[in-house]
């Protein structure tokens, strides 16, 4: 392995000095200090590449500082206040009261600066160089940031993406989930617009600490691409927790009233009081501004940068990675696809590249849901008759002796002969943590069988997942 070079701070208008040597040249420029950007460049780094990071906000990208990081700070809020509604019937002497918004949102943001400081030092320690601004291509192997061109032979492009708003009358009166993280207070009456898993996440949190909650979906159903098991019992769920959902409903126009509240025009009719409106409609890719066609890059017809399974794009030189490429738009799968590109391209490991099936992941909705592989429908379809399913239905433990009775469902969805696990579908308590290692064994190959060897953890809520019939 190479030695690394020196590392080299710089704000914006400054060369780059390595030593006494003055430069603009790097081996690897990453367009985005995300999670994409940052592991691509590290990785490259540690093969004695010059490598140099450009962002123009906060580094961490969508998911420190406006994503996964502080969801979860407010995700756990709200399972806190599930706990105190459930405490006194164990026999606590638990009064719920009104949170303190302003406490939690201070404590969380310090959270998000302390992993932004944290980031800027393993860039420092990986010997990478970081340049705050916006960069846009000047050509097809060079970038220009806040006046200054920089040159590598290979660029990456992992600027991420940005929550989408409807081009709508009166949407600028709604926020998105960015705009969450920003309320000053708890929202009296809000509305989310949106039906996938930002907008079942939103809505759990705000419910569990004390908003009335409509969520508003265009279609019929929650997460339509999740197996059917799950968006039905979480739809369900949600409703159950006092989580007004209103399906078909197509918005025309937002209107905001003389007493600050928010009239929704549908083409049904109209719906008002709302003093908070959330849009949850999904993501695009955050390319404006990066001049793509002097690079000779264009967008698709989704509003993404088309690569192939190695990050390539069509430009020779320039690869994207994470959300920006409209792939499974998840921190791991990002961070991966930057590590086997900088393995690829500086360590000779001619065929690295993500793997992308069986990719596990999470939706922190209440309760939450874990989910890897395929689901029935999609087995079904490309298997038939061959497909055998299992599913259990439990009330878990936690709930023997409160009233909110929750269930918690599990799936496994299996093929052929050897009923080779295929699909691990789960809602209910701890899915979220219960999912890594089957994960780990979904990955492997692991048969029915192989589950059906494995010992059962009792009591819990995982040994399901090893003692269906």
């Amino acid at each position: 392995m190479l030695k690394k070079n020196k590392v080299s701070w710089q704000c914006d208008k400054r060369a780059v000095k390595q030593g006494d040597d003055m430069t603009q040249h790097f081996d690897l420029i990453a367009i985005g200090g995300g999670s994409g950007g940052m592991a691509v460049a590290r990785r490259a780094a540690e093969y004695g590449m010059k490598c140099v990071v450009i962002e123009s906000g906060r580094l961490g990208g969508t998911c420190v500082n406006v994503g996964c990081v502080p969801k979860k700070v407010m995700w756990y809020a709200a399972q806190l206040s599930h706990a105190l509604h459930d405490a006194p019937e164990y026999g606590f002497d638990a009064a719920l009261t009104t949170i303190d918004w302003p406490q939690l949102k201070l404590a969380r943001d310090g959270y998000v600066e302390r992993l932004n400081k944290i980031y800027a030092r393993n860039l420092e320690n990986s010997a990478v160089t970081m340049i705050a601004g916006h960069a846009a291509f000047a050509s097809n192997n060079s970038v220009a940031v806040n006046g200054e061109v920089y040159g590598a032979e290979h660029i990456v492009v992992a600027c991420g993406g940005r929550p989408t708003v409807p081009d709508i009358p009166g949407a600028e009166h709604g926020i998105t989930s960015d705009g969450f993280f920003e309320l000053a207070s708890l929202p009296r009456r809000v509305a989310i617009v949106g039906s996938g898993y930002i907008a079942v996440e939103l809505a759990g949190v705000l419910n569990a600490l004390g908003s009335e909650v409509s969520l508003l979906l265009r279609r019929q159903h929650l997460l339509a691409r999740f197996d059917v098991m799950l968006r039905e019992e979480l739809m369900e769920q949600m409703q159950d927790d006092g989580i007004r959902i209103t399906t078909g409903v197509s918005l025309a126009s937002i209107e905001r009233t003389d007493d600050g509240t928010m009239m929704l025009h549908t083409d049904d009719g109209e719906m008002d009081g709302y003093d908070t409106l959330i849009w949850a409609i999904g993501r695009e890719s955050k390319v404006a501004g990066l001049n793509l066609g002097a690079a000779g890059l264009s967008i698709n017809d989704a509003g993404f940068i088309p690569v192939d399974p190695f990050q390539n794009s069509v430009v020779n030189g320039i690869y994207a990675i994470g959300d920006v490429t409209g792939q499974a738009a998840l921190t791991p799968v990002a961070i991966a696809a930057g590590r086997q590109l900088a393995d690829r391209l500086f360590a000779g490991k001619l065929d690295a590249k993500l793997d992308q099936s069986n990719i596990p992941s999470v939706v922190f909705s209440h309760p939450p849901i874990g989910t890897v592989g395929m689901t029935e429908d999609e087995a079904r379809e490309q298997f038939g008759d061959d497909v055998k399913v299992y599913q259990s239905r439990f009330v878990p433990m936690y709930y023997a002796i409160t009233t909110r009775k929750p269930q918690s469902v599990m799936k496994l969805v299996t093929v052929g002969a050897t009923e080779k696990v295929v699909g691990c579908h789960i809602i209910g308590d701890g899915a979220d943590e219960i999912l890594q290692g089957f994960a780990v064994a979904i990955k492997m190959g692991a048969t029915k069988a192989d589950f059906d060897r494995t010992l059962a953890i009792h009591p819990t809520s995982a040994e399901e997942l090893v003692t269906m019939r």
